[in-house]
């Protein structure tokens, strides 16, 4: 189907002309279908909850489920796939499909929605999602920009959802074991965790072209700034560019992150400064992330720091993972989303009586819809999402100004550095913004 252009007019003219602004947005009334409020009313222990799934190429894709009612896409091929998938997994049934996620928002049947877009949309759909009364999946990283990452909580706490993150690692069972392990001292303290990957790609040598007559290229673009359509630009290469994806840091390093707060017990810290260099790709291709790259992440109370590097000191065979270095010993985990994988000794250990218990998921996807349900918060919300994703973020900034950056998390800007302010945010692009 063809996609909806942001001028056209709307059927809720107010919400839909508004909510490009977040202060002005955020001022509307909450469109809330009853079936999803936290009171009685709210989907019951057997009650389906209906989920739309946004962004449906690759990973997003992977997300259908029998609980899939609408499919969204600016792709006409991913919605096609989608359908089968929807198909597969419903048994049959015929999903709707949309090429504007806005009209997914407006319907009163939709309790939850899955975003697996890629990076840059995020935020915004997040945000609306949440103005239009729906529960969240989002996948990681949670945020583009640091901006984004404040409005992300703000409209989370403000229309009372449950936002899960897509670092999935946390619900593994290794991961559980890992910080169990971790948190219960049997490292003794730790004051130190090292995190490796293997370096970014190069390459991108393909011209621009015009776009496929399949794919809404200006809406995929949404809020970046307009630029021609490469083939090597578009879906799952974005990653090799500073201003989308930028690299395996924001990728992997989301879920390495993630596992690393976590077992830290860390979730709503963030790094006071933050040191980065690393080496810009030769082989002049039009992919602009770093080939190698190192970056460390400095904490304060407690005192504790963070390092990746791309190559890194690995932990074994895998392409990435981390380790934590404590006074006693260390601890591998490689991995850091769904295939996580730890030591034996984390997963044979049994915590102390009157240890440390943690929290084990029964699935990532299983833990939202248990929130859902109960209104409680999720493994991963968005303030442990956004948290993670400012260490990207940061971490990339402090290689492309090349020099070390100090990060306020009181006032959530860099200490005597305009520079770097002005990339808190983005300026977006037409109606493409928050």
């Amino acid at each position: 189907m063809d996609s909806i252009r942001f001028q056209k007019p709307v059927t809720r003219r107010s919400f839909m002309s508004k909510t490009a602004q977040v202060g002005a947005a955020l001022a509307l009334p909450t469109i809330i279908p009853s079936h999803v409020l936290a009171k009685p009313g709210r989907p019951g222990a057997n009650d389906r909850i209906r989920i739309a799934n946004i962004g449906v190429g690759g990973m997003g894709r992977g997300h259908i489920s029998e609980d899939t009612i609408a499919v969204c896409d600016v792709d006409k091929n991913h919605l096609a796939q989608a359908v089968e998938r929807a198909k597969e997994k419903t048994g049959g049934t015929v999903v709707d499909t949309y090429g504007d996620y806005r009209r997914v928002l407006e319907r009163k049947d939709v309790d939850a929605v899955v975003i697996a877009t890629p990076d840059h949309w995020h935020g915004i759909i997040m945000v609306h999602a949440c103005q239009a009364g729906k529960d969240v999946y989002v996948e990681k990283p949670a945020c583009h920009t640091l901006e984004e990452g404040k409005a992300m909580i703000d409209a989370t706490n403000r229309y009372g959802r449950v936002v899960q993150v897509g670092s999935q690692g946390r619900s593994t069972p290794d991961a559980h074991a890992a910080c169990t392990y971790v948190r219960n001292g049997a490292l003794g303290e730790v004051k130190k965790v090292t995190c490796w990957h293997v370096p970014n790609k190069e390459g991108g040598f393909e011209p621009d072209c015009d776009p496929p007559a399949e794919l809404d290229w200006d809406f995929w673009l949404g809020p970046m700034r307009w630029i021609p359509y490469n083939p090597e630009r578009c879906h799952f290469n974005f990653r090799w560019f500073l201003d989308y994806g930028a690299g395996y840091i924001r990728d992997r390093g989301a879920h390495v992150f993630s596992v690393v707060l976590w077992c830290m017990n860390q979730d709503r810290d963030t790094p006071v400064t933050v040191t980065a260099k690393g080496t810009p790709p030769k082989s002049g291709g039009i992919f602009d992330v770093p080939t190698e790259l190192e970056i460390v992440y400095k904490f304060k109370d407690p005192e504790w720091e963070v390092v990746w590097a791309q190559p890194g000191d690995r932990g074994g065979e895998w392409d990435f993972g981390m380790i934590f270095h404590g006074a006693n010993d260390k601890l591998v985990v490689r991995g850091g989303d769904g295939g996580c994988k730890t030591e034996e000794k984390a997963l044979n250990y049994t915590p102390p009586a009157g240890g440390v218990e943690v929290f084990k998921s029964p699935g990532h996807k299983q833990n939202w819809y248990d929130c859902i349900r109960s209104r409680e918060k999720p493994l991963m919300d968005i303030v442990a999402g956004v948290r993670v994703s400012q260490m990207c973020i940061i971490g990339n900034l402090a290689y492309i100004l090349n020099r070390p950056l100090e990060w306020d998390p009181a006032k959530q800007q860099f200490v005597n550095d305009e520079e770097a302010n002005r990339y808190i945010k983005s300026p977006g692009r037409g109606q493409y913004h928050l």
